[in-house]
């Protein structure tokens, strides 16, 4: 069942652009989270790095998609979108240093006990969950100058719809504990994760149907002109 008929474009959009707003807010209360978890520790502080850049990165994101989804072009120039071209990349080096420590850790048999399989599944989910994220964000800026480029919008919209199912991998892997590898995550992290995770992967889905939504109404109107 396509569920893009059933509700106009413009519905659509204001449920996107609501999740995702929301999804900030829960971002930037991670920042806080992580802190106060690990009393300011040093994993703490990482975590709490991660989603401060996160945050901003996100929040760029949302006002370059605003205008996107309502078909407004961006000009290069723009100061929120240059900001999102210019930081973007940090988290993305950010999370990959942090990605090549486990992979390092691992690699060096710093987890004997861990099961084998959890974690290849844990290194591949979220190696590839970093570089989606990367390909989201670049090609967000790639479209932005040219809302109706259907290329770009393709290639935005095909991430998109990867980066939906490594999200929803990523935050099973947060909430649920790997034995021999992560210690128990008590209950206060499994809610704050889970629901961060959650947001994520409905705001990326909802941000998805959005495009498909616009494409689809663009191509109606091709026709009707032709």
């Amino acid at each position: 069942m396509n569920p893009i008929p059933s509700l106009p474009p413009l519905r659509w959009r204001a449920l996107a652009l609501g999740f995702l707003w929301t999804q900030v807010v829960a971002v930037f209360g991670i920042v806080a989270f992580a802190l106060w978890r690990d009393q300011f520790g040093p994993q703490g502080w990482l975590n709490a790095v991660d989603a401060f850049l996160a945050g901003l990165v996100l929040t760029w994101w949302t006002l370059v998609f605003t205008r996107v989804s309502a078909g407004q072009a961006t000009p290069p120039e723009d100061g929120t979108l240059r900001a999102l071209t210019a930081v973007f990349p940090w988290l993305t080096s950010f999370r990959a240093a942090l990605w090549g420590l486990i992979v390092l850790s691992v690699a060096g048999g710093m987890f004997p006990e861990a099961n084998t399989l959890a974690l290849t599944a844990l290194i591949t989910v979220s190696g590839a969950s970093v570089l989606a994220s990367n390909a989201v964000n670049g090609s967000l800026v790639r479209l932005a100058p040219e809302p109706e480029n259907p290329a770009n919008r393709k290639r935005l919209m095909d991430w998109l719809n990867l980066s939906a199912a490594l999200a929803l991998g990523v935050t099973v892997l947060n909430v649920v504990p790997i034995v021999g590898f992560s210690s128990t995550v008590p209950l206060s992290a499994q809610l704050v994760y889970g629901l961060g995770g959650l947001l994520d992967v409905i705001a990326t889905v909802l941000a998805l149907w959005v495009l498909m939504a616009r494409g689809k109404r663009g191509e109606g109107q091709t026709i009707k002109r032709g």
